[in-house]
């Protein structure tokens, strides 16, 4: 197997797409989420000839809209989901130390015994997070990655988010977690990866109609249709995977954030877990994030009817993560504080449940009638165990000869942006040269892709719209040279 290089741009892309017409690979993958390029990582790793395609960019649905956080499930040990909950205990340890230690680093979360925080909650957050200290055990991953939870002073509460109303405050519970530098960034490396060992990874491309030994498709900034030969199809595309197999009941569930300055939280180092009212398994969290900021989510609502191509927040949404937030800080927050909100929606397998919250997480992999393999459900960080169910069935049904999953002790290559002194703007750091890196290496095409996928500066509108013209300029410098 013969590594490549893993630069993703148009000039590359150019070259790919025309051989797309004219070869017949292994695995054709349709979906350009966190799935889809954990898919073609994992065929590509085997040894299988890979071609990847996504209607849109790089992480453009559900994955880049999660809460950024590579965690041990202890939302399914409070709901007795011990085997997901396992399951993601033993991937987030894989990414944490092997696969992608250079994109995750731990992160306090505080369970505050706030007034607002009943017995009941404290007492089963506390337990929760002693049970997930056991898997983490499990799962072999050491105090160094993932320190052990704690019981902690009030002081030591209010030090690590100076924001909490001291006031009947009893200290907390500090337990760690892993968190991602940025979700999307993790889709454009394992997309990298991925192109390092040979895949073909082709943006804009839409699927028109999967068929078990390939898919017509559409290019879709000419509209050009052309087929694309494949001795196995994989669909990953999510929300949108019932579009192309109906054999599948996928049902949405909207999990909508909120952008908060970080500053007005008193600049936490630490996250904030904040149980529902009344509820021992549902929490709403208070993460930090890079450019001061910290998102506040997340909903579980359902949503229904058609698949929109970016799902929006509801007003009902953001004021209910305020009203969980405001529950256990002194200096409630308004509506005039959130600078930003964003929503993805979950491809949940529907199971006929009441409600979204009570659907399994576990991912279903099948063969659809017309003879192709569908993967859907699951998260974030479980993808490569995903990944890995997917391509084992299409090798099985597809008579496939690849071998093993070699992903688990795979490392995703580095993003080594040079050092550059010409700064776009001073509020968020962000320099020409990593819109340029965005261009060259990571597959980025126009300036909302710069701005809202790799990046994450779109993020806050104001940001966005104070940015957007310095960023087009050195978009389309950058594509003219690679032209």
């Amino acid at each position: 197997m013969t590594r490549e290089s893993s630069a993703l741009n148009v000039a590359r892309r150019r070259i790919e797409l025309a051989r797309a017409a004219d070869e017949t690979v292994d695995v054709l993958v349709v979906g350009g989420g966190i799935t889809g390029v954990g898919v073609a990582l994992d065929a590509a790793s085997r040894g299988l000839r890979v071609t990847l395609i996504e209607a849109e960019d790089l992480a453009f649905g559900t994955s880049r809209f999660s809460s950024k956080l590579v965690h041990g499930g202890l939302r399914y040990l409070a709901t007795g989901d011990i085997a997901t909950a396992r399951e993601s205990a033993h991937e987030r340890h894989l990414l944490m130390t092997t696969i992608a230690p250079h994109l995750i680093r731990p992160l306090g979360q505080l369970l505050p015994f706030s007034r607002g925080v009943s017995l009941r909650q404290r007492t089963a957050g506390a337990v929760g997070m002693g049970l997930g200290d056991l898997l983490r055990m499990r799962a072999h991953t050491t105090r160094t990655t993932l320190p052990a939870p704690a019981l902690v002073s009030a002081r030591s509460a209010t030090r690590l988010v100076p924001a909490l109303d001291p006031h009947g405050l009893r200290g907390g519970m500090l337990s760690f977690d892993g968190q991602l530098v940025d979700d999307a960034r993790l889709v454009a490396t394992v997309a990298r990866t991925a192109a390092s060992l040979g895949a073909r990874i082709l943006t804009r491309v839409r699927a028109v109609v999967l068929r078990e030994d390939g898919a017509s498709v559409e290019e879709t900034s000419t509209g050009e249709r052309f087929e694309v030969r494949a001795r196995a199809v994989i669909n990953a595309t999510g929300v949108w995977a019932g579009a192309l197999d109906q054999t599948i009941h996928v049902r949405p569930s909207r999990g909508t954030h909120i952008v908060l300055a970080a500053a007005d939280l008193g600049s936490p180092s630490a996250a904030l877990t904040i149980p529902h009212e009344g509820s021992i398994s549902r929490y709403v969290f208070a993460l930090p994030q890079a450019f001061g900021r910290v998102i506040v989510g997340l909903t579980d609502e359902d949503s229904p009817g058609a698949v929109p191509r970016v799902a929006q927040p509801t007003e009902p949404e953001i004021d209910f993560l305020l009203q969980n937030l405001n529950r256990v800080i002194a200096a409630p927050l308004g509506r005039d504080r959130v600078r930003g909100a964003f929503a993805g929606l979950r491809p949940l397998v529907d199971s006929g449940t009441d409600s979204t919250a009570d659907v399994s997480r576990r991912h279903l992999v099948t063969v659809s009638t017309a003879g192709f393999v569908t993967v859907l459900g699951g998260k974030l960080t479980t993808y490569r165990r995903m990944a890995e169910d997917a391509v084992d069935l299409a090798g099985r049904t597809r008579g496939l000869q690849s071998g093993r999953s070699r992903t688990a002790s795979l490392r995703l290559v580095d993003r080594s942006v040079p050092a550059s002194d010409d700064v776009l703007d001073d509020a968020t750091g962000l320099t020409a040269a990593e819109v340029e890196f965005a261009v060259r290496t990571e597959g980025a095409m126009t300036v909302d892709d710069v701005l809202d996928r790799r990046t994450r500066v779109g993020l806050v509108d104001a940001d966005r719209a104070r940015c957007h013209a310095a960023v087009e300029n050195v978009v389309a410098r950058t594509l003219a040279d690679l032209a």
